[in-house]
């Protein structure tokens, strides 16, 4: 595929609407994000264990679905499945404005509407990143994800603050049905997409069993794999957890309202722009292995700074400028080691290699949501953040004591064996 240097890919047509797509869903989670938590605090008075529990079912689908999503992504169109991933994301959110307006909302239906979101989402997600190479090709992968980081991280950056001023200008309900309404149009952009994708061939001798078992061999049985998916999972777990104590400390500890929330959490997540569009220098600077543990080891520290240091006024927004440098790790690490494993993988096994590394590291953020409300009920929210903070400046490790500590270049080919680390020159 030939790009022009200015607008590389975003001059395909396809690529645009995968873009477009990718744009105003990004939106969308932002207002769920904020939302759905909201209304558990604000509506339904929820403790600090319930939104723990909200947390966690919102992503225990990747446990309960995550291994044999992967193996039927495989054997389906990717772009069906991405459209009816939407679809379902936005019926989901349609019922809780809906039963709000009934008087008959509970947190009961909170649960399972987290629950239900979060089926459709991992679905979503497995296919998303298998479709890519599909649609781009292997040589443009970097760029790809890179675009699509951008728009992530300028969802990060304005996402909050546009869902804060929503809930407040139209209110919790409105601003879920809008939401709603915006999955429906980013499937309506993958609709659009004209490149041809055929079925894939079912192997006579298919059986789910035996292909879920392929993706977990290929994955743990690759030592750079393994310590990638190791780092993730821990940090997951971790920041799901802080996570679930953060949107109950701002409102409930700091007396924050939702506009103001909203504003927080875009100045944190305005790193990841800067993230995305320095993450491919970063890597050619310090070499592909260094920048996925560097950027999380000298960033994950700032996160001390919300517990240690918020307070209303100035204060708030120096830890908010430490999530800030946070998200810049964060987005730099994801491009880094997601194009790693696109191009590591054989195309018949991208949906299981995809499902099973979310499987591994999104499966701990059930946990992660949970350890943070037990925590918060025991050690109160402030010192809960804490101690999860100071956890998180761990999560590097696996990768650093990994061959990927030292080696500059990383392999692309399918199947190919791990090479000899070359040393960085950093």
């Amino acid at each position: 595929m030939k790009t022009s240097p200015r607008l590389g890919l975003l001059r395909d047509f396809d690529y645009r609407q995968l873009f477009a797509s990718t744009t105003v869903s990004q939106f969308g989670v932002h207002i769920t994000q904020l939302a759905i938590p909201l209304v558990a605090i604000l509506a339904l008075h929820a403790s600090p264990l319930e939104v723990g529990l909200l947390t966690a079912l919102a992503t225990a689908p990747f446990l309960v679905v995550g291994l044999p999503a992967g193996a039927w992504v495989d054997r389906m169109r990717r772009r069906t499945v991405l459209i009816v991933g939407d679809l379902g994301r936005g019926a989901v959110l349609a019922s809780v404005p809906l039963a709000w307006w009934m008087d008959a909302l509970t947190i009961w239906q909170l649960y399972a509407a987290a629950f239900a979101f979060g089926v459709f989402h991992v679905f979503f997600d497995v296919a998303y990143q298998s479709y890519l190479p599909h649609l781009v090709g292997r040589t443009n992968l970097v760029e790809g994800n890179s675009k699509l980081e951008a728009v992530r991280a300028t969802a990060d950056l304005s996402g909050p603050a546009v869902a804060g001023q929503m809930i407040r200008m139209l209110g919790l309900p409105v601003a879920l049905l809008v939401n709603a309404v915006v999955m429906a149009a980013s499937a309506i952009f993958i609709a659009r997409i004209r490149k041809h994708e055929d079925k894939p061939a079912r192997r006579p001798d298919a059986h789910l069993v035996r292909e879920i078992r392929e993706g977990l061999r290929f994955v743990l049985g690759h030592r750079l794999l393994l310590a990638i998916v190791t780092c993730t999972a821990t940090f997951n777990l971790l920041s799901s957890a802080y996570g679930a104590m953060l949107i109950l400390y701002l409102p409930r500890y700091l007396g924050l309202d939702a506009g103001t929330i909203g504003l927080v959490l875009t100045v944190g997540g305005a790193g990841g722009l800067v993230g995305a569009f320095t993450a491919r220098r970063f890597a050619g600077w310090v070499g592909q292995g260094p920048a996925i543990w560097v950027s999380v080891a000298v960033t994950s520290p700032f996160m001390l700074l919300m517990p240690l240091l918020a307070e209303p006024g100035w204060r708030l927004w120096v830890a908010a400028a430490g999530a800030f440098v946070v998200s810049i790790g964060i987005v730099v690490y994801n491009v880094t080691q997601v194009s790693f494993r696109q191009a590591l993988t054989p195309d018949h096994l991208l949906g299981r290699m995809n499902a099973t590394v979310r499987f591994l590291v999104f499966g701990t953020m059930p946990l992660g949501g949970l350890l943070g409300g037990v925590l918060g009920e025991v050690l109160g929210v402030r010192t809960a953040l804490l101690v999860i903070a100071i956890g998180s400046c761990f999560a590097f490790l696996p990768v650093f004591l990994s061959p990927l500590r030292t080696m500059r270049t990383l392999p692309t080919q399918p199947d190919e064996p791990d090479p000899a680390p070359q040393p960085a020159q950093v």
